[in-house]
């Protein structure tokens, strides 16, 4: 039965999963509720009986994974104005989760396409990139991280069934069906996980197009244990909000700044529904009042 350590992950083991991670969240600004839930070790026959399955032998570092923890889920929350929001989630499926994707039909409709047949192969490797796995029989890929449904992180043998340890590798396939390498080990991996810190959308800091906005704003906060640090630091300034309103609205403001009463207006004058004058387009700003 799954059972969630008090704070502070006092057992030894978890304390090596987890790399410290824990004390580093927990002394973090605003971070609470770091949770592990912790999960027995799978049984080496599990091990045997999915190899045999799936006519796949695991990489020996994912075998001593699986023999530590069936799995790994780890999250922590941000309190921000008396609410607290999920942010953080590492994820490693367990044993019986980890199925090879869905190679059958997208849609539940006859003659629908499949993965297979959305792959364009126009798209090969580049020169600094080894060749990207493909949906048919040419790779068989099973999901390690689901990604809160921002893509999936997969464990890929690249040459097909029987699949072999030595040709695995791990790979993040995003929302619009685009792979990115990202390790060519198990172990390689788990510690890109730790490092940064379980935050969202991290794997996109791997693929060309990067992080989105908003996730840049977290990553900022909570800086990435990891190379991708510097960089991430380089970029700061393009993405960091920061407002001076009395800079954003300076020279609206001397445009509005009246040199001299102007005449009465004539009784006869043009009235606003309600009566007084009505206010000309050109002297209205957000942020500044209208003149009555």
């Amino acid at each position: 039965m799954e059972e969630t350590p008090p704070p502070g992950c006092s057992k030894p083991h978890l304390e090596k999963l987890t790399l410290g991670i824990t004390r580093i969240l927990e002394s973090s600004p605003g971070v609470t509720d770091v949770t592990i839930i912790e999960k027995p070790p799978a049984e080496r026959h599990m091990i045997s009986s999915w190899e045999q399955k799936n006519n796949c032998t695991l990489p020996e570092d994912v075998k001593n994974f699986y023999l530590m923890t069936n799995g790994f889920h780890m999250t922590w929350s941000v309190k921000l104005d008396e609410h607290t929001i999920p942010l953080g989630s590492m994820v490693i499926n367990s044993i019986s989760k980890l199925t090879q994707l869905n190679q059958s039909s997208v849609y539940s409709l006859p003659n629908a396409p499949t993965l297979a047949d959305l792959e364009d192969d126009a798209l090969e490797a580049s020169e600094n990139q080894p060749e990207k796995p493909h949906f048919d029989s040419r790779s068989v890929i099973f999901e390690l991280d689901p990604c809160d449904g921002n893509g999936k992180v997969c464990l890929v043998y690249k040459r097909g069934k029987p699949a072999l340890a030595q040709d695995a590798e791990i790979w993040f396939l995003d929302r619009a069906l685009y792979w990115h390498f990202l390790t060519d080990t198990f172990t390689a991996y788990y510690r890109l996980l730790i490092t940064h810190l379980g935050l969202p959308q991290w794997q996109y800091a791997f693929t060309s197009y990067g992080i989105s906005p908003q996730a840049k704003q977290w990553f900022n906060m909570y800086k990435p244990i990891t190379y991708n640090t510097n960089l991430l630091a380089e970029e700061t300034n393009s993405f960091v909000n920061k407002l001076d309103p009395s800079k954003v609205f300076k020279s609206k403001n001397k445009t509005l700044s009246p040199k001299k009463k102007g005449p009465v207006q004539p009784a006869g004058g043009q009235k606003g529904p309600s009566g007084p004058p009505s206010t000309s387009k050109s002297s209205f700003s957000p942020g500044n009042p209208v003149r009555k």
